[in-house]
């Protein structure tokens, strides 16, 4: 059977037992390496759309829209997530705290008061049957003990804690990016769901033309009722198209209120009522992979959680070797509580103790092997965080440059489908060319204006995708303590 058992020794063979070691014990914490590829510049950036230029914390401020402005403001200030968040790192650095206190020597007061007879047969010299005389003892004294930190526990404690407070610091940024990409990304899409609905009304208003015209040429004679039906269907097809993005838009600023800590009843009405999406009149500057790497809070949530769990190791491996603590005791006892002033009724103790329960050193060592896989599986989670946040750059830059490529296409195709609806409708009125060609002409001009809305909101959201991969310049208000 296996049980711990604790030593006191004399003084001489506790300072014997300080002299086995003199510093930490466990393995040293593995690198966080980032892979050299990483600190160059993006491969995507080759593009004329973005910039080598340090990135902006602020980077909502470039679109120059106040009520984009306000927007991310009011959420970064009363966002539930965040709040969350701050609340975590708030408890982590308490965490720390406590573990910080292993540094101080710990202290016990108390009093005793204790009424009673001993028996006479355990009392040396009572004689057999002496009733012996009720007794009080009255107690009070200071107890204090410090551990030693001998084989660095107390140190890896205060590391692994420490750490923890980076990591928990590191998250609160992760969900201030997130905040603020995501408050913009729902106005963007509340103005965009707006641009899109003007593009179908306008639509609507050029078909709707366009059945008068057929009804005022059938009831002149001049038309037949299957272009009045056509031009019917056509219109029908447009006006179907606004409910849903109509939808959309109050998705989105319901959406945009809850980001800002709102009731969907206290939705932005300047949100609702936005026409166009906000649009970059600039490059966006991106750095490079080390920048990146540098700024991505996720990246250092990796890293210090990789800390925290190398020096779980080292507190594990302290378990394998003894205890050492200085203790000593200060107080007085005596028969009445007059007395305990007394001097002769005076104590105290000094002393070392060392605690050592080296028979469970299979399960110590089953703990250390605990802790080293939570290693190895922080060190392949960092690495994995690292190759995400490269392709995370990598696919928006190429997203974004992809969709500007097809916009300008888009655009082009636009002028054109104009041009055709125009000339259709002088070559109708001239009697060159039938109803048929018109309606075709319009329902291409219409599919290319509401192509070219939904890839200006892509480019809008592709540009917000970027600024969050990007993860802006966050410091101060989630930076972790720092000291002993």
């Amino acid at each position: 059977m296996t049980l711990p058992f604790s030593l006191r020794v004399p003084t001489a063979t506790a300072f014997a037992a300080l002299a086995l070691a003199s510093c930490a014990v466990g393995p040293r914490a593995p690198d966080a390496v980032l892979p050299l590829a990483a600190s160059g510049a993006f491969t995507g950036a080759a593009t004329p759309a973005v910039t080598a230029g340090a990135v902006r914390g602020d980077w909502w401020r470039l679109y120059a829209d106040p009520v984009l402005d306000g927007l991310v403001l009011e959420a970064l200030a009363n966002n539930n997530e965040l709040e969350t968040a701050a609340a975590n790192l708030r408890r982590v650095r308490a965490v720390l705290g406590e573990a910080r206190t292993g540094r101080l020597p710990s202290t016990t007061a108390g009093a005793a008061y204790t009424y009673g007879r001993a028996s006479a047969a355990t009392t040396p010299g009572a004689m057999p049957g002496q009733s012996l005389d009720e007794t009080e003892v009255y107690d009070a004294g200071l107890d204090v003990a410090y551990e030693v930190d001998l084989f660095g526990r107390v140190g890896s404690s205060i590391r692994a804690a420490r750490a923890d407070a980076d990591a928990a610091a590191a998250a609160l940024e992760v969900v201030r990016v997130s905040v603020a990409a995501e408050t913009a990304r729902a106005y963007a899409d509340a103005c965009s769901a707006n641009a899109r609905i003007a593009v179908a009304e306008r639509t609507l208003a050029l078909q709707t033309e366009t059945v008068d015209l057929t009804r005022r040429l059938l009831d002149g004679g001049a038309g037949n009722g299957l272009d009045v039906a056509r031009a019917r269907v056509v219109l029908e097809q447009t006006r179907a198209s606004v409910p849903p993005l109509r939808a959309q838009r109050e998705g989105a600023v319901f959406r945009l209120a809850t980001l800002t800590g709102r009731p969907p009843a206290e939705a932005s009405s300047a949100a609702r009522d936005c026409a166009s999406p906000p649009e970059l009149l600039q490059p966006i500057p991106v750095g490079d992979g080390a920048s990146l790497l540098a700024r991505r809070p996720d990246v250092r949530r990796a890293e210090r959680d990789l800390a925290a769990a190398a020096a779980r190791v080292n507190v594990a491996t302290a378990d394998l070797y003894p205890r050492i603590s200085l203790g000593g005791s200060l107080g007085t006892t005596a028969g009445s509580a007059g007395d305990l002033g007394e001097s002769a009724n005076f104590r105290f103790g000094l002393g070392p103790l060392i605690s050592w329960s080296f028979p469970n050193v299979f399960a110590a060592r089953a703990r250390i092997a605990q802790a080293g896989a939570a290693t190895d599986a922080a060190l392949a989670t960092f690495d994995q965080t690292v190759l995400v946040a490269l392709q995370e750059a990598e696919t928006a830059l190429a997203d974004y440059a992809n969709e500007l490529d097809r916009r300008s296409a888009l655009q082009a195709a636009r002028t054109q489908a104009d041009a055709a609806a125009r000339l259709s409708r002088l070559r109708f009125d001239a009697g060159a060319d039938s109803f048929l060609t018109v309606l075709d002409a319009q329902r291409t001009l219409a599919a290319a204006d509401a192509a070219l809305a939904e890839s200006d909101a892509r480019v809008t959201t592709n540009q917000i995708t970027l600024f969050k991969v990007l993860a802006g310049g966050w410091s101060g208000d989630g930076s972790a303590p720092t000291g002993p």
